[in-house]
């Protein structure tokens, strides 16, 4: 028999690690703290293994194709297969609000949404039945399709809706963006809030999809965590990481066999619907 593995994104500091550290404590299984920085990542496992705990590491660039095959070739090689999958990596806008805001959206849009697909894209294949997928997004991504046109408003509520035409909606915006058109072109004003909404979105198609292939109870969700005091929130937030890690922990440990919540967006261990 396998052993089982979860693989947490960005969780060397913030939501990430408490996340993965509620995981070490429950999953029955090994799990895999990855980072971009390989030295923050090994001293924030040294910090979890002062407490009793034992993640194992490994590095992973949301933004570079060969790091991201590097991990899946790792988990292939050592583990035949992936159990959980915690896509927390991320920016926030304020780490580029001295740029323009063409560049803003460009930047934020490929790492928070492109890069998240491509991590997918390349591990999705390796999801075991019974599987768990969180794609950690915010309920800004909520706030951005309110803020949309009711063309696109229609179009990111279909339940039709495919990959292909969203990630057309995403690199529209960022398109109009580069002219500061894009409000113009019923998009939101923020580029974290819109790469959210597409977060979120593309959760919703990951789910239809992997029930078109007949996969066996592999569950995809999106989750707001909440107003958490990190780096990302200057530490304004109303919630400490581990609070925040709740509901993407409640996510990554769904029961088995389980009939919802699949392909949702999910606040507070609750359904949330999507809809402007």
């Amino acid at each position: 028999m396998c052993l089982r593995i979860a693989v947490v994104t960005g969780a060397n500091k913030g939501i990430g690690f408490a996340t993965l550290r509620e995981l070490c404590r429950q999953f029955n299984g090994d799990v895999l703290l990855t980072a971009r920085n390989v030295d923050l990542g090994q001293k924030a496992v040294e910090e979890l293994e002062k407490e009793g705990l034992h993640p194992k590491f490994h590095q992973l660039d949301l933004n570079n194709h060969s790091s991201v095959v590097t991990l899946r070739n790792f988990l292939q090689d050592n583990y035949g297969g992936l159990d959980i999958l915690v896509n927390n990596a991320g920016i926030a806008s304020k780490s580029y609000s001295a740029f323009p805001f063409s560049e803003e959206a460009k930047v934020i849009t490929k790492t928070n949404f492109f890069d998240t697909l491509h991590v997918c894209q390349v591990l999705f294949p390796l999801l075991r039945p019974h599987a768990r997928v969180v794609n950690v997004s915010s309920s800004r991504g909520l706030l951005a399709l309110k803020e949309c046109s009711d063309t696109l408003k229609v179009r990111l509520t279909d339940s039709n809706i495919t990959m292909e035409e969203l990630t057309s909606i995403i690199k529209t915006f960022v398109d109009t963006a580069q002219k500061n058109h894009h409000q113009e072109a019923g998009f939101p004003s923020n580029a974290y809030w819109t790469s959210k909404l597409g977060v979120t979105v593309m959760s919703m198609i990951q789910q239809k999809e992997l029930d078109a292939k007949g996969s066996e109870d592999v569950v995809v969700n999106a989750c707001c965590p909440g107003y958490v005091r990190t780096d990302m929130t200057n530490h304004q937030g109303d919630l400490s990481i581990d609070e925040g890690a709740e509901t993407p922990v409640y996510c990554a440990l769904l029961p088995p066999k389980i009939h919802q919540p699949r392909g949702k967006f999910i606040m507070q261990k609750q359904v949330v619907s999507w809809e402007a």
